[in-house]
C-alpha cells in the first residue's frame, strides 16, 4: 500500500455488514412466509397483518442495507467518518412490536 491508498480490510468490512443486513432481511422475510404458511390458532387479519408487517421489515432491512453500504464505501473512498447508524432503532422497534402482538395472540 502507498499513502493515500485505502486499506481494502475497511470495504471488505463494510460488506461484511452489508451481508449481515441481508441474512436479517432474508430471515425476516422467511418468517413472514412461515406466518402465512403455518396454520396457526389465531384470526386471519392478525396472521396477515403480522405477516405483512414482517415483510415490510425485511424489505426496509435490504434497501438501508443497501443505502448504508453505498454512504459508508463513499465516505472509505473520500477518507470521511462513517455516517452514524440509524436503522437499528427501526428493526429493533419493528421486532419490538410483532413480539409484542405474537404475545397477545398466544395469550388470548
Amino acid at each position: 500500500m502507498t499513502d493515500g491508498d485505502v486499506d481494502p480490510r475497511y470495504s471488505l468490512a463494510n460488506e461484511r455488514t452489508f451481508l449481515a443486513w441481508i441474512r436479517t432481511s432474508l430471515g425476516l422475510l422467511a418468517v413472514s412466509a412461515g406466518l402465512v404458511a403455518i396454520d396457526l390458532p389465531w384470526p386471519a387479519f392478525a396472521e396477515r397483518g403480522l405477516a405483512v408487517l414482517v415483510a415490510a421489515a425485511a424489505a426496509a432491512s435490504a434497501w438501508i442495507a443497501w443505502d448504508r453500504w453505498q454512504k459508508v464505501e463513499a465516505a472509505i473512498l473520500d477518507g470521511r467518518p462513517a455516517p452514524p447508524p440509524r436503522a437499528h432503532v427501526i428493526l429493533a422497534v419493528v421486532i419490538g412490536v410483532v413480539s409484542m402482538a405474537v404475545i397477545v395472540l398466544i395469550l388470548v
